[in-house]
């Protein structure tokens, strides 16, 4: 079902030599420096619903963002018309905008010597050239596998089938200039079973750069019928404390609470928690968070951040120690640090423990659970990164002896993510990737469950 084939309307080349023009106008207008990051991609996305097309889309986006330099001011400007006119125009109203504002000293590119010189290749695009038709007939045969799993299966919010594709160039008046192209695929399913009053609904999908690299849609549309089966009749919880077990792909999200708790907007503008947190204990000792942005095909890999500042791999806490924040130029300069290479976000985060054995999988993680809650869904945010206090709506099953007793429903998890972080007793072997996250099933020694 992968086919090679596929092309951008603009070659990379092309890309360059827009991004080359910006920047020499940029000069002549009188900018002292300046930065520009030309894209285009396409896509296709096709959903079908009870074995009918339901929407089928079709999308071709470019775009062109500049920012100017005038000493320490700093304007930005963008357009999705690459006319020549458009593009002069859009360099003058970023140029027009740094008169106008007040001059920061932390604004300005970054230090040369933290660019990326020769940006290596990392399998990051894989086209997958399908017609609609093709990703209907995929997108149908997930969800006939989800309504064949059970005939508890009685209805369904859809499969859907995406391939998307991009390119883009980064350049700068430092010399830097460099671009690749990117793929990103999925398949999704999302069934419902039961009936009446006793309706439960679940989903599923597999993201990848390349579709070989997808899940069976077979596979994938019986197991998300599985888990929405698995949550028929359940029920709340009255009001207690105890162990709780986050199912993995929800444990990735306490990856991006700490990154957002981390990151150098949050840290300048005094908004978390983690304010003077390195070299501080915040972790587990037996936790350990790393990043590699070097990954092949990986969802956040690159050869450079938004900045062109080479990234690197990286131990971000050691033993439960948070060496590092995540940094762009601008943060950095607040904060009287060095950029991370983190300009535009984390890469490949990888969350584990160094108690975790090959055979801890699920079913070990829920023997090491004991008696206690299995989370499986999470509602609302919830999270306040100034003062670290977690609380959000959630759902899953009820555990005792270490095997499951019933799903529930309608419950609260609280605690606050400094206690939550240190009281991690265990990380399961059962890894998940996430976007630009990894993990196994976290183990939390306690939260507290309010239910009815």
């Amino acid at each position: 079902m992968v086919a090679s084939t596929h092309s951008f309307p603009r070659t990379q080349e092309q890309l360059k030599e827009i991004a080359s023009d910006i920047l020499r106008h940029a000069k002549q207008l009188g900018a002292s420096d300046a930065t520009v990051c030309v894209s285009e991609g396409d896509g296709l996305s096709v959903t079908v619903r009870r074995g009918e097309v339901e929407t089928i889309e079709h999308n071709r986006d470019k775009g062109v963002m500049v920012s100017v330099l005038i000493g320490k001011k700093r304007g930005q400007a963008g357009t999705s018309d690459f006319m020549p006119q458009a593009l002069r125009d859009t360099v003058a109203a970023a140029y027009n905008i740094a008169r106008f504002t007040a001059e920061d000293d932390c604004a300005g590119l970054p230090d040369i010597e933290l660019l990326e010189p020769t940006p290596r290749a990392l399998d990051l695009y894989h086209p997958w050239q399908l017609s609609a038709n093709e990703a209907a007939e995929i997108a149908r045969q997930t969800e006939q596998a989800a309504f064949a799993t059970d005939a508890r299966i009685s209805n369904s919010e859809g499969a859907s089938v995406c391939a998307q594709h991009a390119h883009s160039v980064l350049a700068t008046s430092q010399g830097f200039l460099a671009g690749y192209p990117t793929s990103r695929h999925f398949i999704s399913c999302a069934p419902i079973a039961g009936r009446g009053q006793h309706m439960q609904q679940d989903s599923w999908y597999t993201s990848k750069r390349s579709a070989s690299d997808l899940a069976a849609p077979e596979e994938l549309g019986a197991y998300a019928a599985q888990r929405a089966l698995a949550k028929l009749g359940a029920r709340s919880l009255s009001t207690r404390k105890c162990p709780v077990l986050f199912e993995a792909p929800l444990a990735a999200g306490l990856i991006g609470a700490f990154v957002q708790a981390a990151s150098g907007g949050a840290l300048y503008r005094n908004m978390t928690f983690l304010i003077d947190g390195l070299g501080r204990q915040i972790f587990a000792p037996h936790i350990r968070l790393l990043e590699d942005p070097y990954r092949p095909r990986a969802m956040g890999s690159t050869p450079f951040d938004a900045e062109g500042v080479r990234p690197h791999p990286r131990e971000v806490v050691q033993a439960g120690i948070m060496q590092g924040y995540f940094l762009s130029s601008y943060s950095a300069r607040k904060l009287g640090m060095q950029t991370t290479g983190n300009a535009g976000g984390s890469h490949n985060l990888a969350l584990q423990s160094t108690l975790t054995q090959p055979h801890d999988d699920l079913p070990a993680m829920l023997k090491k659970l004991g008696t206690g809650l299995f989370i499986t869904e999470l509602m609302g945010p919830g999270v306040n990164y100034v003062t670290g206090d977690y609380s959000r709506g959630a759902a899953g099953f009820w555990v005792e002896g270490g095997e499951i007793q019933y799903p529930v429903e309608e419950i609260t998890v609280a605690s606050t993510l400094q206690q939550m972080f240190q009281q991690i007793v265990a990380i399961g072997a059962d890894a998940y990737v996430y976007g630009a996250k990894e993990t196994g099933s976290v183990l939390l020694e306690q939260m507290t469950i309010a239910g009815s």
